[in-house]
Order: C-alpha cells, then sequence, then structure tokens
C-alpha cells in the first residue's frame, strides 16, 4: 500500500508556477517524511502533520497545494484508527476540520466554489475512517482465526495425549497384572505342579512378547502419526485375551463383526481388556468370569461378569485409578453407556455399549 500512496504524493507535486523559488516551493514535500515511520509512532506523526498542514495553510505560497496535505493528515488519521487510538482519531479528526475550515475562510473566497473547497474534501476523511476500520477488524479476524487454528491444535495434542496415556494404561495394567498374578502363582506351585509352573512361564512369556509388540505400535504411533495407528487389537484376538488372563473365563461372541469400523474393533477389545483386568486385580483367586460381546448392526453389546469366589482376596496390585474412567471415555466416543458394579454374590459386573450404526 505505500508505494502506490507515494506515488500519489509525488503526482501531487507543488505548484512550481508563481512567485519564489523552487527550493521554498519544495519545503511542504519535506513535511511529509515522517510518514515513512507513522506505523511505529502514529501520535508523534500525526501531530507533525497537523503541524505542517497549518504552516502549509497559513503560507500564500504554499497554501493552494492542498491535495498533497489533505492526503496525508487522511493517512494518519486511517493509521490511528486501524491501531484501534479512536480517541487520538477523533482528537486529530477534529483538527482536520479546523483546518479545512481555516482554509476556506482563508483561501476559498478566491476559489470559483468556497463552499465546495470545504465540503468536497471531507468525504476523503470518513473514507480513511472506514477504510481503518475495516482493515482493524480484518487483521483482528485474522488474529482470532490464528488463535482458534494454536487452541485447536492444543486440544489435538492433548486428546492424542490422553487416547496414548489411555493405550499405555490398558496395555501396561493387563499385562502386567497377569505377569504378576502368575509369577505369584508359579511360586506357590513350584514343588506341587512342576508342569503348572512351566505352563505359568510360557504365560508370562507370551504376555510379556504381546505387551512389548503393543508398545511397539504405540511407539510408532508416536514417531510416525496416523499412519501408523494400524493393525491394532480387534475383536478377533479376544479369545487369546481372555486366555491369557490366567482365570476361568467362558467368552462367548455373537453376531458378525465382520462389518464393523476398526475404531469401534478396537474399543470393544480395550473395554474387554480392561474389565478383565479389573477382575485379576481384585476378585478371589478362584472366581470365575464371563465374557459376552453381541454384535448388531446397531450396536456392540459388551458384558464382562465375575463371580465372588471363596478364596481370601488376592494381594491388592498398584492401581492407577484410570480404569473405569477410560472405558466410559471409550463408550462416550461412541455414544454408548456404560455400567459397573457389585453382584449379590460377591462378583462384579461392567456392561458397556457401543453405539456404531446411525
Amino acid at each position: 500500500m505505500d508505494l502506490p500512496l507515494y506515488a500519489v504524493f509525488v503526482f501531487l507535486a507543488p505548484n512550481w508556477v508563481g512567485t519564489g523559488s523552487w527550493a521554498v516551493r519544495a519545503i511542504p514535500m519535506l513535511f511529509l517524511l515522517p510518514l515513512f515511520v507513522r506505523r511505529r509512532f502514529p501520535r508523534t506523526v500525526a501531530v507533525w502533520i497537523l503541524a505542517a498542514t497549518l504552516v502549509t495553510y497559513t503560507n500564500e505560497i504554499w497554501a493552494y497545494d492542498r491535495g498533497r496535505a489533505e492526503l496525508s493528515m487522511a493517512v494518519v488519521l486511517f493509521t490511528l484508527v486501524q491501531r484501534g487510538d479512536r480517541r487520538f482519531a477523533a482528537l486529530t479528526a477534529a483538527a482536520i476540520l479546523g483546518l479545512d475550515v481555516m482554509w476556506g475562510f482563508s483561501w476559498g473566497p478566491f476559489t470559483q466554489n468556497p463552499t465546495l473547497t470545504i465540503v468536497g474534501i471531507i468525504p476523503l476523511h470518513f473514507a480513511a475512517w472506514a477504510l481503518g476500520e475495516f482493515f482493524r477488524a480484518k487483521l483482528q479476524l485474522a488474529a482470532e482465526e490464528e488463535k482458534r487454528d494454536e487452541a485447536q491444535a492444543r486440544a489435538a495434542v492433548a486428546e492424542e495425549r490422553t487416547r496414548i496415556a489411555r493405550e499405555l494404561h490398558d496395555v501396561l495394567a493387563h499385562s502386567m497384572s497377569v505377569i504378576v498374578l502368575n509369577a505369584e502363582g508359579a511360586k506357590l506351585a513350584r514343588h506341587r505342579d512342576p508342569e503348572a509352573v512351566d505352563r505359568t512361564l510360557d504365560t508370562i512369556g507370551r504376555t510379556g512378547r504381546d505387551a512389548l509388540a503393543e508398545l511397539r505400535r504405540l511407539l510408532e504411533v508416536l514417531h510416525a502419526g496416523e499412519a501408523a495407528r494400524s493393525p491394532q487389537p480387534t475383536v478377533g484376538e479376544l479369545r487369546e485375551l481372555v486366555e491369557q488372563c490366567g482365570r476361568a473365563v467362558a467368552l462367548e461372541v455373537t453376531g458378525d463383526p465382520g462389518g464393523l469400523p476398526a475404531s469401534a474393533a478396537l474399543q470393544a477389545y480395550r473395554i474387554v481388556q480392561e474389565a478383565l483386568t479389573n477382575m485379576i486385580k481384585h476378585a478371589p483367586a478362584d472366581s470365575t468370569g464371563r465374557v459376552d460381546v453381541a454384535f448388531t448392526a446397531e450396536v456392540i453389546r459388551i458384558e464382562v461378569t465375575n463371580t465372588g469366589g471363596k478364596s481370601p482376596p488376592v494381594p491388592a496390585l498398584p492401581s492407577s485409578g484410570r480404569g473405569l474412567a477410560g472405558m466410559r471415555q471409550r463408550v462416550e466416543m461412541y455414544h454408548g453407556d456404560l455400567a459397573a458394579g457389585p453382584l449379590p454374590d460377591g462378583g462384579y459386573r461392567v456392561r458397556a455399549s457401543l453405539v456404531v450404526g446411525s
């Protein structure tokens, strides 16, 4: 915008015809030099331009070179409004009006239309104010959009961190619970049933390897982003998950999961995994469990229950308290329901639904 503006000022050169030297007539051009720094010192430049205009309008040699002075005042008025300094801009506008009236009474009678010389220039300053408001609103809108984009980026980062924390919790809590439980069981059975110890150690090894594989997938997500999110555990691996938990748990899957969205299958897997983790952590060693997963075109229904058992409760394993909260978040992603609570026989039940159809 500056280069065309300065070109206009050059075009509005002094009137070289008349008495006085060219150097004297060119002095008003020097008054415009502060416009180069008007963005850095808007008030100072505005005062300078008004003072220079006053000098110009009170001198017969320069008074009729009015276009350049009026345009320079319009520029500083625009700058003040664009920067949001409306109070000083209003004072500047009042000063501009006073200078125009002064010029009209001083030099207007010597023109063909004195009234037009005063009134005709006013729209220029109205336009300068309106343009200042327009560009200020445009800048504010761009700043708000930038802030909104930054907020959305921060929200996406926070959501991704929450997702990864939830996945880490589900993977580690379940796998470590299985490993600890089987390790303690192997320690008790090493003298009575060596073969059971071997089976238990196999379970520990297999669970540890699976946990490492899932952790590797999560690390790939961190390094590669969205493209590394698959493959993820699906409902087809539920049977293996149940077998690894080290308890007598029955599994029944009904319906066809083939048409499920991959994300819904992952959420169903994780909900079952977390419910089994709670069973391993809190239920007595002789308690039994049951997992029921039903697939329909509209909803996935999940129910995981365990009996109370008769043996003493297992020693409490460390808990982060994220289990139920994580399941609730997964259910909310699919506008479903979650209900969890104790049963009359001392057992526990987790019931969840995920809405996958419209």
